[in-house]
């Protein structure tokens, strides 16, 4: 942790935050203060070890759920900011919520939308800056929904061209699939490399090729 911050936060200087290395958390959803992380040990998803239980694949692609991107990013923050079994408290204040819906609103910020019988069920949000997405926060109403969407949005991330997947920390969660942690100096130059790279984000419409970069991904 980096400590408090002391100015006033824009998109912009969340961007150039990225950019260095740092993501914001607040201490609880109560408070209007955001302090600033650079973990020693930062968690990442290979894009190219990414792999999928064959249980869960067969959910993917299957017709239970209903996929899509950025229809609703607000909706997918507020699902992110729920309490749940094991997380009775969040780190999504208001403050946050604006300054990522912001960040929507320039472009740089997404979600995947997983939906049942046409109902939210979960999702993810994250950052977008060149190569590199920065995965933020996840939730799930139904067994599978944010599975399913860390699916897709690693299909989407290499279809696009993206080469780093940001997960903050490390979980046992995460390294189901594929999750490492590595020294935050290495972090940082995979970062700098990544960062000042394009790359596409892949939103709705692209049905057949993200359907073809699904069943590329790796079994379990």
């Amino acid at each position: 942790m980096t400590g408090q911050d002391t100015v006033s936060i824009t998109p912009e200087l969340m961007l150039r935050a990225y950019r260095a290395g740092l993501f914001p958390m607040a201490p609880d959803a109560q408070s209007d203060e955001l302090e600033w992380f650079c973990p020693e040990m930062r968690g990442i998803l290979p894009l190219d070890g990414f792999h999928v239980p064959r249980r869960l694949m067969r959910t993917v692609l299957s017709s239970r759920f209903a996929v899509v991107a950025d229809q609703d990013f607000a909706a997918i923050m507020d699902g992110c900011a729920e309490p749940a079994p094991g997380r009775e408290s969040t780190w999504i204040n208001p403050r946050i919520r604006t300054l990522f819906c912001q960040l929507h609103a320039m472009g740089h910020a997404h979600s995947v939308e997983v939906r049942h019988e046409g109902q939210l069920v979960g999702g993810l949000y994250g950052v977008a800056i060149g190569q590199a997405f920065f995965g933020e926060s996840m939730f799930s109403r139904m067994r599978d929904a944010s599975k399913v969407a860390l699916v897709h949005l690693v299909a989407r991330l290499r279809l696009g061209g993206f080469t780093l997947l940001d997960t903050q920390f490390g979980t046992d969660h995460l390294a189901g699939f594929g999750g490492i942690e590595i020294p935050a100096p290495a972090y940082l130059h995979a970062l700098e490399r990544a960062a000042g790279q394009p790359a596409t984000w892949v939103g709705n419409g692209q049905e057949p090729a993200l359907d073809a970069a699904i069943r590329a991904l790796r079994g379990a």
